[in-house]
């Protein structure tokens, strides 16, 4: 039998028993006790966490039993997963940083040579970028973790009028343009606003919930209108190319047969402060019809930066 396929038998039995000596490793796979200890040391050095107890009833403990069986990997799926990890590298923070780099680790180390020489060219080539963001998000793990327990929380959040107490139910988390959102329903607005994870500084205090409630992927599919008002812009060739290119706006804009084109749609009035600045980035690339109240609130943004510059002349 080949050495890799004991190591293997050996890593499986292992994970299963998770306590065990060297003389029951030699006995279940009739080898000698020495050779015992050398597949050890190699599968220690594979990543598997083995405490080893010294003295007369020592022996070998597995520090966890959620070891996945090996999978086989082609060449090619082995080097796609790589850089699929090789995508989140340009974020701050990770709910499971630490992981994903040992992972990454693995998979690169257990290339043939040939591969590492392709992996390593390839990296040359392409690169998954999000802006790199130098704000940390040290609750991030804790905050996904309450999310999948089904937690409410009391949270101390900074927001624009400063240091705030909140309680809220949390839905889950997402990233987008290079750093971390938090969706959750604040308990004393009554409704599902949107927080950034780094503008959490504590985590006040935890309260487990009997009732479920909506998920990430639910929340995405839902959007509820509760004061309906018509979207109605119109896009040059170039605010169509932007337009297209924000998540908000994802099937809301209609291209016409000469790359022009339009926004005619119903959204929340509550939405409104959020889509003023993208419409303002915009500028003459859209031409707002409707509604009044986001024309008013372009005039003025328009008009606080006319006279903070007025007044520097």
């Amino acid at each position: 039998m080949s050495k890799a396929k004991r190591l293997l038998d050996i890593l499986i039995f292992a994970s299963a028993k998770r306590k065990f000596t060297a003389q029951e490793i030699a006995d279940e796979f009739r080898i000698s006790v020495r050779t015992v200890h050398r597949y050890i040391l190699d599968l220690c050095d594979m990543g598997l966490p083995i405490y080893a107890e010294q003295g007369r009833n020592g022996g070998y403990t597995v520090l966890t039993s959620r070891l996945l069986p090996p999978i086989l990997f082609t060449e090619e799926e082995a080097v796609s997963i790589f850089f699929a990890f090789q995508s989140l590298k340009y974020y701050r923070n990770l709910p499971f940083d630490t992981e994903a780099a040992s992972v990454a680790h693995k998979l690169y180390s257990s290339l043939p040579s040939e591969a590492k020489v392709k992996v390593d060219k390839i990296r040359s080539y392409i690169a998954f970028w999000n802006p790199k963001r130098t704000l940390d998000a040290p609750l991030l793990k804790d905050i996904l973790e309450h999310s999948i327990k089904n937690r409410t929380l009391h949270i101390q959040y900074e927001s624009k009028s400063g240091l705030k107490t909140k309680h809220i139910r949390p839905i889950g988390v997402y990233a987008h343009d290079g750093l971390w959102y938090l969706p959750a329903y604040d308990y004393d607005k009554n409704k599902i606003l949107l927080h950034r994870v780094d503008r959490i500084h504590a985590i006040l205090s935890t309260e487990n919930s009997e009732e479920e409630f909506m998920n990430l992927e639910e929340w995405f599919d839902y959007r509820e209108i509760k004061k309906p008002i018509r979207l109605h812009v119109h896009l040059t060739m170039e605010g169509v190319r932007q337009c297209k290119s924000v998540p908000y706006f994802d099937g809301f804009v209609i291209t016409q047969k000469d790359e022009t084109g339009y926004i005619d749609t119903i959204i929340d009035e509550g939405e409104l402060g959020f889509i003023t600045p993208l419409f303002f980035r915009l500028g003459g690339h859209a031409r707002i019809i409707e509604p009044r109240e986001l024309i008013d609130g372009l005039r003025k943004q328009a008009e606080e930066i006319l006279t903070m510059y007025q007044e520097g002349i």
